[in-house]
């Protein structure tokens, strides 16, 4: 029914036309009717045919037929899920990409985009001397093209308009072939592709942001689990003999295990620590130690205030002072001190711990794995800006520093 409304109203159109060229060249230029009418007769024959050839065309292209699939002025509202300067360079690539485009202004400050293109006419066959980009009246014939990006919030709103040139009371007369239609959904699709292509990367680089995460939360963790078990062993064994020498000493001992067991296992979170709390750590560690050592551990602690609430990767600091009684202060028969030493500098802060214990001139100094994984999750932690340095402390034994942004970590996963 559409299409015969559509087809009526084109007829009867030219019919008006027909009717006024016989009056006035029957009437008023004193042609022979016969003739006049004969020449009208064959021109309404001829737009009939090419308005029925339109409903077909717009049939083939759509699979249906309306009112607004067969007019030759196309509107379409596309909604983007992109801020409006991101959808106005896809809306802008899309136009571009159109066949036999033969102009275009793009205006990024007023979102539009204003574009020619050369009408095609699919029913020319291309043979030497045919031209297939024609018009009715055989000259050249384009369509004009206007999007306006309407913004949003952090959305675009894209208004298409594919038209033929001219004014819209030439629609009464002449069709299009489906060339209007044919470019409003081309943009449409090209749209549509664009979007989904920037959707599946994005997609792609959420699964892969996700997985790095999950493995260097992995990684972080395998790093973190470093509770010495024969250290653990030989607590127990001291604290089992002072039960019996000494209770008071076997109750120290173990309430400062349990101190440093409370600060030392795995976390399941991704929670950063505090320098406060990794010195109470390494307080814990060294109380139980110098219960089995005695007089040849002495230790030193030196962290300004201020200092208390800098964030630090949970047991960071705790490799470093395990690292220094183990290779530098228990190995020797007169034991040695330990210094652990806070200093602000800037925006920065340097955490040392050092030794006078055997130093690097010994040999057995360990397998630096411990000194290894210091290194490793500053890098996951903080990325190119914290460092760690190891150097000889004069006169005798080692110091390990490591500085770090005030701020915290700054990588990829809390440490």
């Amino acid at each position: 029914m559409t299409a015969f409304f559509f087809l009526f109203r084109k007829f009867l159109a030219w019919f008006l036309l027909g009717l006024a060229i016989m009056i006035v060249f029957a009437g008023i230029l004193k042609v022979s009717p016969g003739i006049v009418a004969f020449v009208v007769a064959i021109l309404m024959v001829w737009q009939a045919v090419r308005a029925f050839s339109h409903v077909q065309r717009v049939r083939l292209l759509t699979d249906r037929l309306d009112s607004a699939m067969l007019a030759n002025r196309q509107r379409r509202q596309i909604e983007m899920p992109l801020e409006a300067g991101e959808a106005f360079d896809l809306v802008e690539a899309a136009i571009r990409e159109l066949p036999r485009v033969e102009s275009i202004e793009p205006a990024r400050d007023s979102l539009q985009v204003r574009a020619l293109v050369r009408r095609t006419d699919p029913y020319s066959v291309a043979r030497k001397g045919l031209d297939p980009v024609t018009s009715t009246a055989g000259g050249k014939s384009r369509n004009f093209i206007h999007a306006t990006v309407m913004p949003g919030n952090g959305t675009g709103s894209v208004r298409l308009v594919c038209e033929p040139e001219g004014g819209a009371w030439l629609d009464w007369f002449r069709v299009d072939d489906g060339t209007n239609l044919e470019n409003a959904e081309a943009i449409s699709r090209a749209l549509m592709r664009r979007i989904g292509e920037r959707r599946r990367g994005e997609q792609a680089s959420a699964r892969a942001t996700a997985t790095e995460k999950e493995l260097t939360v992995a990684k972080l963790s395998l790093l973190q689990a470093q509770v010495e078990p024969h250290f653990l062993y030989n607590t127990l064994a001291s604290a089992q003999v002072l039960t019996r020498s000494d209770p008071a000493r076997a109750d120290r001992m173990l309430g400062h295990l349990i101190a440093f067991l409370r600060h030392s296992l795995p976390r399941t979170d991704d929670t950063v620590s505090t320098l406060a709390a990794e010195i109470a750590c390494a307080r814990a560690y060294l109380e139980i130690l110098q219960v089995r050592m005695g007089e040849r551990l002495r230790v030193q602690v030196e962290v300004p205030a201020g200092l208390d609430t800098v964030p630090l990767p949970a047991m960071m600091l705790q490799t470093l002072v395990e690292n220094a009684i183990k290779h530098g202060l228990e190995p020797l028969t007169g034991g040695g001190t330990l210094w652990i030493i806070a200093r602000a500098d800037g925006d920065r802060v340097a955490i040392t711990v050092a030794d006078d214990g055997r130093g690097f001139s010994e040999t057995g100094g360990g397998t630096g794995i411990g000194l290894a994984n210091v290194r490793e999750r500053l890098r996951l932690a903080y990325g190119e800006t914290a460092s760690f340095a190891i150097a000889t402390n004069f006169p005798k034994g080692v110091a390990a520093t490591i500085t770090v942004p005030r701020a915290g970590p700054t990588g990829g996963a809390n440490a």
